[in-house]
């Protein structure tokens, strides 16, 4: 397995495993794939990685920014996922781990992921890498998902770096 930064020719498998994340219905507010230029846009362009085996990507991390406005500059959103069948071989971790590493070359000194509470794999996979749960932010959005509508709380956990200062 190989870990490589994302490019466009990857767009359609990275897209294909975020669907898969929508699907399961435990990863996110989305309920649909957008298209590769509209994901490509709201990623930072130099933190986004793919772990790739034999020519297939079976996961993707990315940092997306969490304001335009230049106190922020240093704060970024973690985004990662995971092919079904190449969840629990350690991939998250690795991907996770290449992200933080891109981050703190890239000067960003501090990382934010936002987890549906019942994504227990997720939230052990950031505090196994470093992040703290903050808390949880009760019924802050409201979930389309198999033709039903409810609130959901969402897990705000958040790292911080030990060398960017």
């Amino acid at each position: 397995m190989n870990i490589t930064p994302m490019r466009p020719e990857h767009g359609p498998e990275v897209l294909a495993i975020f669907q898969h994340g929508i699907d399961g219905g435990n990863a996110t507010f989305e309920t649909a794939t957008p298209t590769w230029e509209r994901f490509s846009a709201g990623k930072l362009p130099d933190h986004r990685f793919v772990a790739v085996e034999d020519g297939r990507v079976l996961g993707w991390a990315a940092l997306s920014p969490v304001s335009d406005r230049e106190v922020y500059r240093g704060v970024a959103e973690v985004s990662i996922y995971l092919h079904p069948d190449a969840q629990g071989r350690g991939l998250g971790r690795a991907l996770l781990r290449t992200l933080i590493e891109s981050s703190e070359r890239g000067g960003v000194w501090t990382l934010q992921a936002g987890i549906f509470p019942e994504n227990t794999a997720s939230i052990r996979l950031h505090e196994a890498c470093g992040f703290k749960l903050l808390g949880v932010r009760e019924r802050i959005g409201r979930h389309e998902f198999g033709g039903t509508s409810r609130w959901r709380d969402v897990a705000l956990l958040e790292r911080r770096s030990p060398v960017v200062d």
